[in-house]
């Protein structure tokens, strides 16, 4: 498998520190709010990352953590008058139904900063103590430009990343550039004992510790949002690399931004969309299908024509895989001229799935895979005479392999009509024998007056709910 490395600008065969297993990190929500669909798409494209690591054999271990302290948490408790902890409870707990409405596993790990202050206090103390830091009135900043490699990972000039930097006003810091580590605690807000006084832990220092805890001092893969490169990422690098003394992330991956109207969908410029929100109307899986539906470095311009697009193109693939269902309950054990090469057709289809993955997760190529292994199943279920069962069962086991992968086609649920709807169709069935058509049309207006739409085709009645 191929990656674009973020570090090197270039495509990368993945190979692993230890062979057989990926160590992933992939930075998660600021829980103050519910998340948007911005804040959504690294979630479904690294979870689907690790899904295809897994099916190609890897042992994954995931880790996802929760900022749960942080000025946008302080400031959102006093908005709501509670504590930044029920806050961060709150918000971590609707993040989870998301999360699952989305169809995305849990963490391997999913550590809290509030829950690993002792280790974030440990490399602060390092640093300190490497000369990599300074303590100014309870506040301890990181020496930027004491890292020799500061600014590798965005690949700007200094100048440039000073003039963007997002800094605090301060006359504290020797440089610019330079970024807090721990805060000393405010008036009324939550704090830890520490040697240099009351305070909390500084953003970037949060992910670099627990990365530190939870998967070892070097990572194969660290991913996240393409805001997060500089500076979240780049101050990780720096920070990590200096407290450790060991390269700290071999591969860094990340996802490009959900506009709407072509500008950054983002909580700063009040034009985004809630998960939560946009789930309600369209429901989650068009969301994950979106997000799926482009190559992850590219961006995604947010609209009602595109979701809707997304919801059309998931019917086709459950009506494929229903179909597939109602063919096999009429499908022939005995062996047709063409089941050979239908066969090799099907597997052909996994190929152009893998090839596709491999090359720098391209769900978007993967899925034509899975929609021409649709058109392969329409011809094979359709017409007087329907494919071989075996060719039915092959093509019905790859497409439920390949969605798998993706983590799409997962609401589907096995229709039950009551006993007294089943009698009715086998009423009709005998008044169209009868040639009754007043009867039989009767019957079925009833059926569809119940929301149960009826289809006749040579293999028999096909039913579905509308």
């Amino acid at each position: 498998m191929k990656i674009y490395n973020t570090l090197t600008r270039q495509k990368e065969e993945l190979k692993t520190i230890t062979p057989g297993e990926v160590k992933i990190y992939a930075c998660g929500p600021t829980v103050y709010n519910f998340i948007h669909i911005g804040n959504a798409r690294p979630i479904c494209v690294f979870d689907t990352l690790r899904r295809y690591l897994e099916y190609r054999g890897y042992k994954v271990t995931f880790v996802q953590n929760f900022t749960d302290i942080d000025d946008k948490l302080i400031n959102r408790a006093k908005e709501e008058n509670t504590t930044v902890a029920e806050l961060a409870k709150k918000y971590i707990a609707e993040y989870k139904i998301d999360a699952a409405g989305l169809n995305v596993r849990e963490a391997t790990y999913h550590p809290k900063a509030t829950e690993n202050i002792d280790e974030i206090i440990d490399m602060v103390k390092t640093l300190v103590d490497k000369g990599y830091a300074y303590a100014v009135d309870g506040n301890v900043y990181f020496r930027s430009l004491k890292f020799k490699d500061y600014g590798k990972l965005s690949h700007m000039p200094l100048e440039d990343l000073e003039a963007g930097a997002r800094i605090d006003v301060t006359e504290q810091k020797e440089d610019a550039l330079d970024f807090v580590l721990w805060k000393a605690a405010k008036e009324g807000e939550p704090y830890w004992e520490s040697p240099w006084g009351k305070g909390r832990p500084g953003w970037h220092i949060e992910c670099s510790a627990m990365n530190r805890k939870y998967l070892g001092p070097t990572i194969d893969i660290h991913c996240g949002g393409q805001d997060l490169i500089f500076p979240h990422h780049e101050n990780e690098i720096a920070q990590s690399e200096c407290a450790n003394g060991v390269p700290f992330a071999h591969y860094w991956m990340h996802n490009g931004y959900i506009n709407v109207d072509n500008r950054k969908m983002s909580k700063s410029l009040g034009n985004f969309f809630t998960t939560r929100d946009v789930a309600e109307k369209f429901g989650y899986e068009p969301i994950k299908f979106m997000m799926l539906s482009a190559h992850y470095r590219s961006p995604i311009n947010y609209s009602f024509d595109v979701i809707t697009q997304a919801k059309a193109a998931l019917e086709r693939l459950y009506t494929c895989r229903d179909n597939l269902d109602f063919a096999l309950q009429n499908a022939s054990d005995a062996p047709q001229a063409a089941d050979e090469e239908r066969l090799k057709a099907i597997e052909a289809r996994r190929e152009q799935f893998i090839q596709a993955m491999d090359d720098d997760l391209n769900t978007a190529d993967a899925l034509s895979a899975i929609f021409e292994l649709v058109r392969d199943v329409n011809s094979y279920t359709n017409g007087a005479e329907i494919a071989s069962k075996k060719v039915l069962e092959a093509a019905a086991n790859m497409f439920d392999e390949l969605t798998g992968v993706l983590g799409i086609v997962y609401n589907r649920q096995k229709q039950s009509l009551e006993a007294e709807v089943e009698e009715l169709i086998q009423k009709r069935q005998q008044a169209r024998k009868a040639k009754d058509f007043k009867t039989a049309d009767a019957i079925r207006d009833e059926l569809k007056a119940r929301g149960i739409v009826l289809e006749d085709t040579p293999q028999g009645v096909k039913w579905h709910k509308e």
